[in-house]
């Protein structure tokens, strides 16, 4: 039998004459879309296509909001009071959701988006927030946090269902944290090398770290960033490494679904 996960993207992150990634192509390949709220990066009009886009393609779409950094495309450190932060996060989300509801869609994730992100990940304060924000919106809204990290662990604490997902075109460093973008090496570009450390963390059921070790997590869901130059290729090959080796790509809900 078929084992099932889940292959996402971030997009929806072109706005106004900026166009980033080749979401089209990408919804061909991917099961969950992380739709950028304008806050980082999307448009009203780009978020509208975007939804319309991935329920063709029977691709379950969430909410990406991240800080409000359009210049920075929310890489940025920013300090925000745990209140102004959920309030932020259920704007962002019910922005997506209004749209999503006027093309015949529903939301069926959030996903924080960047520097917001890899701070609630050592932050349990933050990680804290961002669950209860997500749990106003929907207490069934699902929570993709990066595996092994304080976000996820508050989402499992905040009583949501929540998902472990972690990156195939970004390395780790000791901790399990991922290899800030500044850094040497931070960035995966070669397919196979994205498809074989993937591979490699579902056979070890674990993140391994370059000293050796490993951080042991679950993992329901492999993200690729969509605005990389070679998202498309990378996404490809992952996938078919995938099905290589006896795993079904299928939607968010269905991997969560089936434990």
């Amino acid at each position: 039998m078929s084992k099932l996960i889940n292959l996402n993207a971030d997009m929806g992150e072109s706005f106004g004459a900026y166009t980033i990634g080749n979401d089209p192509a990408m919804l061909d390949v991917v099961g969950a879309a992380n739709v950028a709220c304008g806050y980082h990066a999307g448009d009203p009009l780009v978020m509208g296509t975007t939804v319309e886009l991935a329920k063709q393609n029977n691709v379950s779409i969430g909410a990406h909001p991240g800080f409000p950094d359009l210049q920075g495309f929310g890489r940025r450190k920013m300090v925000v009071a745990h209140p102004e932060l959920e309030a932020m996060i259920i704007y962002q989300v019910g922005a997506l959701q209004a749209i999503a509801n006027s093309k015949g869609a529903s939301l069926t994730h959030v996903k924080p988006h960047g520097t917001l992100n890899t701070m609630a990940c050592v932050d349990m304060e933050m990680s804290r927030a961002i669950a209860r924000a997500v749990k106003a919106i929907a207490d069934d809204m699902i929570l993709l946090a990066p595996a092994g990290s304080c976000l996820f662990k508050a989402g499992l604490e905040a009583g949501l269902p929540t998902a472990s997902e972690v990156f195939a075109d970004r390395t780790y460093d000791a901790h399990g944290n991922l290899t800030p973008r500044g850094e040497p090496g931070a960035v995966i570009h070669d397919p196979e090398q994205s498809a074989d450390q993937i591979l490699s963390f579902l056979e070890a059921g674990k993140i391994l770290t370059p000293n050796g070790d490993g951080i042991e997590a679950p993992i329901h869901s492999i993200c690729v960033h969509g605005d990389s130059a070679n998202a498309l290729a990378i996404a490809h090959r992952v996938k078919d490494r995938l099905a290589d080796a006896g795993y079904q790509l299928a939607d968010l809900p269905s991997v969560m679904a089936a434990g």
